[in-house]
C-alpha cells in the first residue's frame, strides 16, 4: 500500500521515534499526543497560562518536519532551549511559540497546524483532549495502596500498578473528552501504532479515553504494539523501565481488554524462548515479530533505520519472522 494512513499513539520521545520511523514509509501520519506532563518548562507553562503542556505536542512537530532545509531549520529552532539565570532558563522556544499561538486562537489544535504549516510536516500533530490532564495511579507497595497524581509523580513512583485514572484539573474523576479530529482519523486509518516510550504516562492513557478507545477498537485499521527495549532494573528507573516485555502487554490489555493487536514488534534482546510473549499476543489476535531494532550501543533504544525497515515490511504483507 502506497502511502498508508497512519495513526500513532504515545507521547515524549518514544513518539518522536515512531513518528521519525513512519515518515521515512508513509506521508499520510497522525500523532495523537498525550496532555498530562507537569513537569520541566511544560509543567511551568501549563501552570502559568492553564495550556496545554506543549513539549511533546513540540515534539512530535519537529519529528514530521519539512524534509527540507526551511523545515529541518525551523525545526532545530523549535528546540531550541534557553540557558540563561532568569525565567526562561530551560523554556523550548518551541512551547513558547504554540502556548503564544494558544493565548492569541484559543484553539489549541489551530495552534498546532498553524505550526505544522510553518514546519511544512508530513503530517498532523493532535492532542489527546483539548484540556489539561492529570494521570492518578495508585500503586502496591509492600501490600499498602499509594496514590500518586501527576505525571512526574507518576514516573518517579515505586511499587506495582494497582489503578490508573485521568482526572482534570477541577478533580473530576471523569476522563476528558477525545477530540472529534481524533476520532476522524482512527476511522480511516490503515495502520495504528501504540509506543515505544513511558508504558504509564505515555501509552496506557491513550486507552483511559473511552470514546478514543472504543473508536480503535472499531477501526478497521490494523494495530501495531512497539515494545521498549528496556533493560535497566525497575528499582533503578522510572515508571515500567526494567518491567518485562509480558508486564507490558498484560499491562495494556487490562486497560483494553476488548483490543486486537495484529502485529507486537520486540528486539530479539528482551525475548527469551519467546513462548509466553508469543502467546500473550495471540491471546489478543496477533503476531509476535522479533528483530533486531536495538541502537548499537544503546541497549534501551531503538535505532530509527531498523524500525523504518521493520515497519516497511510489515506495511508492504513482507512481515519478517
Amino acid at each position: 500500500m502506497k502511502n498508508p494512513k497512519v495513526v500513532a499513539f504515545g507521547g515524549g520521545h518514544g513518539l518522536f521515534l515512531t513518528l521519525s520511523s513512519l515518515r521515512a514509509v508513509t506521508r499520510d501520519i497522525t500523532a495523537i499526543v498525550t496532555v498530562a506532563d507537569n513537569g520541566g518548562s511544560s509543567g511551568r507553562l501549563r501552570s502559568e497560562f492553564n495550556s496545554l503542556p506543549p513539549g511533546d505536542l513540540r515534539m512530535a512537530l519537529a519529528a514530521l518536519c519539512g524534509d527540507d532545509e526551511w523545515g529541518r531549520s525551523w525545526a532545530e529552532l523549535l528546540q531550541y532551549r534557553f540557558t540563561s539565570a532568569g525565567p526562561l532558563d530551560g523554556h523550548a522556544l518551541g512551547n513558547l511559540l504554540l502556548t503564544a499561538l494558544w493565548q492569541k486562537i484559543e484553539n489549541p489544535i489551530a495552534g498546532l497546524d498553524r505550526v505544522g504549516e510553518l514546519l511544512r510536516t508530513v503530517g498532523r500533530v493532535l492532542p489527546m483532549a483539548i484540556t489539561p490532564v492529570d494521570i492518578e495511579a495508585t500503586f502496591l507497595v509492600h501490600g499498602e495502596k499509594v496514590s500518586v497524581r501527576g505525571q512526574k509523580e507518576v514516573a518517579l513512583a515505586i511499587g506495582e500498578l494497582d489503578e490508573l485514572h485521568l482526572i482534570s484539573e477541577t478533580h473530576s474523576r471523569s476522563a476528558p473528552l477525545a477530540t472529534e479530529e481524533a476520532l476522524a482519523a482512527i476511522a480511516q486509518a490503515d495502520w495504528i501504532t501504540f509506543g515505544p516510550g513511558s508504558w504509564i504516562s505515555s501509552v496506557l492513557p491513550h486507552l483511559l479515553l473511552e470514546r478514543q478507545r472504543i473508536a480503535i477498537e472499531n477501526s478497521p485499521a490494523k494495530r501495531i504494539l512497539l515494545l521498549n527495549l528496556d533493560s535497566i532494573p525497575s528499582d533503578q528507573s522510572d515508571e515500567f523501565a526494567g518491567r518485562p516485555a509480558l508486564a507490558h502487554i498484560e499491562t495494556f490489555r487490562r486497560y483494553a481488554p476488548e483490543m486486537k493487536i495484529d502485529f507486537a514488534v520486540a528486539d530479539s534482546s528482551i525475548v527469551d524462548d519467546g513462548t509466553s510473549l508469543s502467546q500473550a499476543i495471540a491471546d489478543m489476535g496477533g503476531e509476535l515479530i522479533v528483530a533486531d531494532i536495538a541502537s548499537s550501543g544503546e541497549s534501551n533504544r531503538h535505532d530509527r533505520e531498523k524500525l523504518t525497515s521493520i515497519l516497511r515490511h510489515i506495511f508492504s504483507g513482507e512481515v519478517l519472522r
